[in-house]
């Protein structure tokens, strides 16, 4: 269960990159910056809060998507290696903010102690599994739903070719900010059980790039 955990969590980075990545053609190495933030926002709201793991998921993920909204907004008329580039100042942007964070454990990090797991799991490792496991075949679902709408014709359009896609009338930049917000929510509900997957959380393990270079690699595998 603790191993099967972190396969379905990177099933849904994976499956968020891809909506950006993979149907719009955006390279994005942006994902610890999500992934981040979806992690820190749960882990402070238990700490704050006590909030149920459910509720920390639902804000991890609308904190992450209206970063998705401001990055959208800001790097999307970039492409490329410079749309890259930017995508992982982001990261470095939001590893110093957590840094510098005092009530979130700054760069020493922040220890949490689980709760008891609820019925009817007798471990909370197992709850966390079974909810990863949920959340894997939402984001799967979601990202079919937008294949298969004019939003995923749209996007593959604006990939094949954008100047095209434009003159015929595609919103292209209203779509590519949509397709960042949807990407980066899921990558924020993913990374909100993390704290208390590993009873702790701190900056150069919640922003590594390894968790790009995953959700990058993930895809392209499938693809394949």
């Amino acid at each position: 269960f603790y191993a099967g955990y972190t396969v379905l969590m990177f099933v849904v980075l994976a499956t968020a990159w891809n909506i950006l990545g993979g149907y719009a053609g955006y390279v994005n190495f942006g994902t610890p910056a999500f992934f981040g933030l979806g992690a820190y926002t749960g882990a402070v709201l238990y700490k704050a809060f006590a909030l149920p793991l459910v509720l920390q998921i639902v804000a991890a993920a609308a904190m992450a998507g209206l970063l998705g909204f401001a990055a959208g907004l800001l790097t999307l008329r970039l492409r490329g290696i410079f749309f890259a580039i930017a995508t992982i100042a982001l990261v470095v942007i939001m590893e110093t903010l957590f840094i510098n964070w005092r009530y979130a454990g700054g760069a020493t990090g922040l220890q949490l102690l689980r709760p008891a797991p609820t019925a009817p799991f007798e471990s909370y490792i197992k709850m966390l599994f079974v909810l990863m496991g949920a959340m894997a075949v939402a984001a799967v679902a979601i990202a079919r739903w937008i294949e298969r709408s004019w939003i995923g014709r749209g996007l593959r359009a604006i990939r094949d070719n954008e100047e095209a896609a434009e003159c015929s009338g595609v919103p292209t930049l209203r779509l590519k900010v949509l397709a960042c917000v949807l990407s980066g929510a899921l990558m924020g509900a993913a990374g909100a059980p993390m704290p208390m997957y590993l009873s702790f959380i701190e900056p150069a393990s919640t922003f590594n790039l390894n968790y790009a270079i995953g959700a990058l690699a993930s895809p392209m595998i499938g693809g394949t």
